[in-house]
């Protein structure tokens, strides 16, 4: 059985047109309605985030504005600090008499990355071992200190929106955390309270044992420069 690939996409009606596996089924919230599907272009695996009337309100845009905007700030605002996230391929919004607005968030595949729970539940840990996770609980806290530094809040930090990526190549390991889902994220006015927010909330909703988030603490409060409270 063979599957028959599109070509490149360029223009927003091409992403709107396009269709595939749903990975997130529409949903209707915040006025409107927002899914996403995984969609072939060329050679690669992109993911299509397709919204109708999906807005926030903010002081700035009392009228409303498509979250995927929103998420597109951030997503150019973090791949500038070296936080590791999914490439943007396209975004786009446009009007409409119907829905008040049609929205696009095209992001590339994070190609090898696994939910890190999904990753646990499959025995990662235990066929890689401590070491390999102890640097994935380094690089994790060394991407979150950068994004909180650059005052970027998450806004949505659960264990879900954390990948892991573990590669061999030649008897070395190469461990990697990702972020994902930032249509909540927003610079705050400062890096300590984008910290405070985001590590509470990872702490609620992580399945984190004390002596792994401990861990996780330290490499985070190492990279991040300072002691962040209320967090042990």
């Amino acid at each position: 059985m063979t599957t028959e690939m599109a070509s490149p996409m360029r223009s927003f009606q091409d992403y709107w047109s396009s269709r595939g596996e749903w990975v997130e089924e529409p949903n209707r919230r915040r006025g409107g309605e927002s899914g996403v599907q995984r969609v072939f272009e060329g050679d690669d695996v992109v993911y299509v985030k397709r919204q109708t009337g999906h807005i926030y309100r903010s002081p700035l845009h009392p009228f409303g504005r498509p979250t995927v905007l929103r998420e597109r700030d951030a997503l150019n605002g973090l791949s500038g600090l070296n936080v590791r996230v999914p490439v943007l391929r396209f975004c786009g919004a446009e009007r409409d008499e119907q829905f008040g607005w049609k929205a696009l968030l095209v992001t590339e595949s994070l190609e090898g990355f696994i939910e890190y729970e999904q990753w646990i539940a499959a025995g990662g840990r235990e066929r890689y071992g401590e070491v390999i996770h102890e640097l994935f609980l380094k690089d994790l806290g060394e991407n979150l200190a950068r994004m909180h530094r650059g005052r970027w809040q998450h806004g949505c930090l659960y264990i879900k929106h954390v990948f892991i990526r573990v590669k061999l190549d030649a008897g070395q390991a190469q461990v990697e955390a990702a972020l994902l889902d930032f249509e909540k994220c927003r610079q705050r006015f400062t890096s300590s309270r984008a910290a405070a927010h985001d590590m509470k909330q990872l702490r609620r909703h992580s399945s984190f044992a004390d002596a792994d988030w401990q861990k996780l603490l330290y490499f985070y409060e190492a990279a991040y420069g300072s002691v962040v409270k209320g967090l042990e």
